[in-house]
């Protein structure tokens, strides 16, 4: 097994979590999307826009890409078919990243720009705290889209071959 193996794993359950939300949600209008909902965020619509807008960061500080905070420098996508269509991206950039770990990546460091100013991270553990914040505001999404009345989708049958979701396979090299 090689080292990229957890961080790939996890960022192709991530991409399939992601689209697993995403066909929930597509019951939803984007007005009902954006509409109140208990959580962290204010709406779905925001949660989703959210976890987005951090991918952008977090890639783009594990691929030094150099925007830094400027990656929040955009208009909140409003329609949820084209946000779905941005996070897909998104997620593929992590997956290629991660595909292409080797255990010199995950132990060299990275900046992340902060209000306060550079911080230097591992790559590992920017990984991992990227997986946990994605995870943290999916089950948010989640309680959202129930009290949207829209049944939400389970998101832990990835992993395992006993009970995986049939969807999953797809992502799994």
């Amino acid at each position: 097994m090689s080292a990229a193996h957890p961080y790939l794993r996890m960022a192709q359950n991530n991409a399939w979590a992601n689209a697993t939300l995403y066909a929930a949600a597509s019951t939803l209008t984007d007005a009902q999307a954006a509409a109140p909902a208990p959580g962290f965020f204010p709406s779905l619509r925001a949660t989703l826009d959210h976890i987005y807008a951090v991918d952008l960061y977090y890639t783009d500080a594990l691929t030094a890409g150099g925007l830094g905070r400027r990656v929040y420098d955009r208009e909140a996508e409003t329609s949820l078919e084209a946000l779905a269509r941005l996070q897909a991206e998104a997620d593929a950039r992590l997956i290629s990243f991660c595909a292409a770990l080797t255990p010199e990546i995950l132990t060299e460091t990275r900046q992340t720009e902060r209000p306060e100013g550079p911080v230097t991270e591992r790559v590992a553990d920017l990984l991992l705290h990227l997986f946990q914040h994605q995870v943290h505001h999916r089950g948010q999404a989640h309680v959202q889209l129930h009290s949207l009345g829209t049944a939400p989708p389970q998101l832990d049958d990835f992993h395992l071959r006993y009970d995986r979701a049939p969807t999953a396979k797809a992502y799994l090299s």
